[in-house]
Parts: structure tokens; C-alpha cells; sequence
């Protein structure tokens, strides 16, 4: 049986908002495996659907940069906030995510770019950057959006100086309308992204793993119903998953009377052009990253006596 630590405990209840002892019985029943225990409490009516991309647990930034009709975001991690704030760490950030237009998109390519007044390339420059701030950090990853006409509206959360912070956005439109309009209708979009942290444009969009574990989820919660209740059921239960969890079908956040749809429809008559939303990204600092936290320090005194 696997040892069920307090640390795991903590992670499925701040996961799940299940109490403590369903959550240590959840752990039991899945032999300590997280992700299974997610499952058992929701298909017991004790957990709400998980929505956390994952633990933030990585500092760093992430950049923001446009120009014209392309966009890029970039996260570059490091070990503690405090390099976050330097001036040569975030010098590096901004210029990743400038040269990151001028690449095909990929880390590879973004890696392999030359950094600007010196001879050597990206991957080398943050080499060099460790070697002197003397910590850990690493180029996690890059995006880029195009449009053929349009804007890509950018958003940047819990900005720490222009174009970096916490969470960076990045929405393309698609259109020939106005140019002032689609740019305000897209940091309103991207504002929206940043809150909500949908997990794809549409429900086309969705991977199918993950569609195959609501579907389960919901045959299990309701289990021995006839099978074409239980299909109704499954097929309801999915367009509701849908509405919280793609971009087009969510309610606006500034206008929850609206989806994104609605609001993109309304848009035409001010833009004086039909107006497509294509793509967005959404990178948030350190999600997916897992990091041993510190003990407190009662655990750190109390360990001390034992030595």
C-alpha cells in the first residue's frame, strides 16, 4: 500500500476542495495515485471537475511580443522570484519573445536564434546569463499566432514591467473591419482567456482522452440507469462540460448574458467586417511544473532535534 503523506493529501484537496478525510480515503482506495483519486472523489459526488492545469510552481516570467499581424509568448523559469526581478533576467525574457517572431514557432528554432550584440545564440545567452546570475533557468517554451488580417490582442497578468508577468495571453481575430475595434474586442478576450483558462477554441478542439474520462465519469455516477438514459445523460453532460470549458461557448466574463459567440456576432456591426476568432494561447508560470515545497519551520526544528 503506498504511503499516504500529509504533503499528498494537501495536493488532492487543494485540487478537488474535498475534505480532508474523503481525500485520504480517496488516496487509499487509488493506492496514492493522484489523478485516479480526482476521479473516485468526483464519481462519488464529493469533488467538483478538476480545472487546475496543474501546480504552479515555478518562477520566472512569461514575455509578451507583437508586431503587426504575429504575436509571441514566451516562459523563461528560474528558481526564485528574486531573479524574476532582475533586470538582465527580464532583458533576456523580452528578447526571446522578439525573436521569437522572426522563428518558426518551435524551441528549437527559438533556441537556435541569434541573440542580438554578441555572437552567440539564444540557448548560449541564457548559458552565459546562469553562469553569472548563478541559478538555474531554463527556456520552457514558445508560441506564435499569426493573422492574414485582423489583430492579435495580447493581455499580461500581474505585470511586473511592460510586456512580462505571471500570465500572458495571446488572441488572434480575423477580419477586415476596424482596427481600434477588434483591438479593444481582443484584450477583452484575452482578459477573459487569462480568468477562465479554457482548454481549447471549441468542442472540436478537445482532446479526446479527456472526453473519454467526463464521458466515464458520468456512466459511473450513474450506473444501472436503462442505456439510453445513460446516453442522454452523457451527451447532456458534455455540452455542459463544453460551455465551461471552450473560449466560443463560455459566458463573457464581462458579460455573462453573452458567450464569446454572441459577443463576437455583436462585434461585426461596429467592426463593419464579419470577425473570426482562430486561435488564442494562454501560458501561466510554472503550470504543470512540480517543485518540492520547503517544510515549515516547526518541521525544520523539529528535524534539527531529531539530528
Amino acid at each position: 500500500m503506498a504511503n499516504i503523506t500529509a504533503a499528498l493529501v494537501k495536493e488532492l484537496r487543494e485540487k478537488t476542495g474535498a475534505g480532508m478525510m474523503d481525500c485520504k480515503g480517496a488516496l487509499n482506495e487509488t493506492d496514492g495515485d493522484i489523478e485516479a483519486a480526482v476521479d473516485w472523489l468526483r464519481k462519488k459526488g464529493l469533488a467538483k471537475a478538476a480545472k487546475k492545469a496543474g501546480r504552479v510552481a515555478a518562477e520566472g516570467l512569461v514575455a509578451v511580443e507583437s508586431s503587426g499581424h504575429h504575436a509571441a509568448i514566451v516562459e523563461v523559469n528560474s528558481e526564485t522570484d528574486f531573479v524574476a526581478r532582475n533586470d538582465s533576467f527580464q532583458g533576456f525574457a523580452r528578447e526571446a519573445a522578439k525573436l521569437a517572431l522572426d522563428t518558426d514557432g518551435t524551441l528549437e528554432g527559438l533556441e537556435a536564434a541569434h541573440f542580438p550584440g554578441g555572437s552567440t545564440t539564444i540557448k548560449e545567452t541564457l548559458s552565459s546569463l546562469i553562469a553569472t546570475i548563478g541559478e538555474n533557468m531554463t527556456l520552457r517554451r514558445v508560441a506564435k499566432l499569426d493573422v492574414t488580417k485582423g489583430v492579435i490582442a495580447s493581455y499580461v497578468h500581474a505585470q511586473v514591467a511592460d510586456g512580462l508577468g505571471k500570465i500572458g495571453v495571446l488572441v488572434a481575430l480575423e477580419s477586415e473591419g476596424d482596427v481600434e475595434v477588434l483591438s479593444t474586442l481582443g484584450r477583452q478576450i484575452a482578459m477573459h482567456v487569462a480568468a477562465t483558462n479554457p482548454v481549447a477554441l471549441d468542442a472540436a478542439g478537445v482532446d479526446q482522452a479527456v472526453l473519454e474520462r467526463e464521458s466515464n465519469i458520468l456512466r459511473e455516477k450513474n450506473a444501472g440507469k436503462p442505456d439510453h438514459v445513460l446516453a442522454k445523460i452523457v451527451e447532456s453532460g458534455l455540452k455542459s462540460y463544453y460551455k465551461e470549458v471552450t473560449l466560443l461557448e463560455q459566458p463573457f466574463v464581462h458579460d455573462g448574458s453573452k458567450t464569446i459567440t454572441q459577443v463576437l456576432k455583436e462585434a461585426e456591426g461596429k467592426a463593419g467586417a464579419p470577425v473570426k476568432l482562430t486561435a488564442f494561447v494562454r501560458y501561466a508560470l510554472g503550470e504543470g511544473i512540480e517543485k518540492e515545497e520547503a517544510p515549515d519551520f516547526a518541521t525544520e526544528v523539529a528535524a534539527a532535534a531529531r539530528g
